[in-house]
């Protein structure tokens, strides 16, 4: 299913917009899903706790591997780097390549959204790749 919103939204404009924010949504599902079935919310005493969570645990069931690098300013904002993004490696580095390299990052934002959401914690987790398959989610925490 995820394959067929990142096909479709090869389109330009408003509809390649659409299929981003529907795989956006669909990951927030299945994070969501994911810690729901776990149910471990109990063992965190802060947002650092659950983010450590996010990149070691909840990483590595998904991708195999823990998250390469965690760095906060401790007002709220986390950034993950992954240097080799799983869903980027098998893409060429070319520039056209870049630019088609947010449409398979909107599901990994949803699901690292919803994960949290699962875990008590409001975010918006956005993405940028400057070099592949390296990429970076900065997830800002929202107070609730």
């Amino acid at each position: 299913m995820a394959d067929e919103y990142i096909y479709k939204s090869k389109e330009q404009g408003e509809e390649s917009g659409r299929n981003i924010t529907k795989l956006e949504n669909l990951g927030f599902r299945v994070g969501q899903g994911l810690i729901e079935n776990g149910n471990d919310t109990a063992r965190f005493k802060d947002e650092l706790d659950v983010m450590k969570f996010i990149c070691k645990d909840f990483w590595t069931s998904v991708f195999r591997k823990q998250i390469d690098n965690l760095r906060t300013n401790h007002q709220g904002i986390y950034v993950l780097q992954d240097n080799t993004f799983q869903l980027l490696s098998q893409l060429s580095a070319g520039k056209q390549y870049l630019d088609q390299a947010p449409k398979y990052l909107a599901f990994t934002c949803g699901l690292v959204r919803g994960a949290l959401f699962s875990l008590g914690v409001k975010s918006i987790v956005t993405a940028e790749v400057s070099t592949m398959p390296a990429s970076k989610f900065q997830v800002m925490i929202q107070k609730m």
